[in-house]
């Protein structure tokens, strides 16, 4: 990943808003910029994940996160000792027109993640929205090895980065939409 060329080539790709599936710093991702809406509910369908239970975003910084969402200074404090890393923050999303609504709840939250990897250091420097969800069909664990992606979800993949084996545990989730901070997954 070390060629200008093949660079310039994914960032194109991450920019238009092909699907990839990439590694992480707990397992595999699969996403895409969330402005494909076609491929975001492309993602959904090979997941046969309900609609109605938002992506995670992968987002560029923790400025993004700070100007995106209603997070108090105590919460603030946390999420610039915890991130980046291996974790979902849950939080009240402003109401601004760059946020799209496809990744907000229907209680106006999002989850946000700036993980801690080569390659997905690479999607936040093409400063876009990434949708990112664990590779598996929902409710199923995620897989820890390329070869491993049900065919749902390989047939609609247009990138594959493979890192080997990933066994580590899906990322923690931590819901900061108060200042009481709740652990949702550990």
């Amino acid at each position: 990943f070390r060629n200008e060329g093949v660079k310039k080539c994914v960032a194109d790709a991450i920019k238009n808003g092909k699907i990839f599936v990439y590694p992480t710093d707990t397992v595999y991702g699969i996403g895409c910029n969330v402005e494909n809406i076609e491929n975001v509910k492309k993602i959904y369908e090979a997941k046969k994940r309900p609609i109605n239970k938002p992506f995670s975003i992968i987002v560029p910084s923790k400025e993004w996160i700070f100007e995106h969402t209603k997070v108090s200074d105590v919460n603030k404090k946390f999420i610039d000792n915890l991130l980046p890393g291996p974790y979902t923050i849950i939080l009240k999303a402003k109401e601004l027109p760059d946020i799209p609504k496809i990744i907000v709840s229907d209680k106006n939250t999002i989850g946000v993640r700036i993980p801690k990897n080569e390659f997905t250091d690479f999607i936040r420097q093409q400063e876009v929205i990434f949708i990112t969800t664990s590779v598996n069909l929902s409710e199923e664990e995620p897989v820890t090895k390329i070869d491993e992606i049900p065919e749902s979800i390989k047939k609609i993949v247009d990138y594959a980065i493979d890192s080997g084996v990933l066994d580590n545990q899906p990322s923690r989730i931590f819901d900061l939409t108060t200042d009481d901070i709740k652990i949702v997954r550990y």
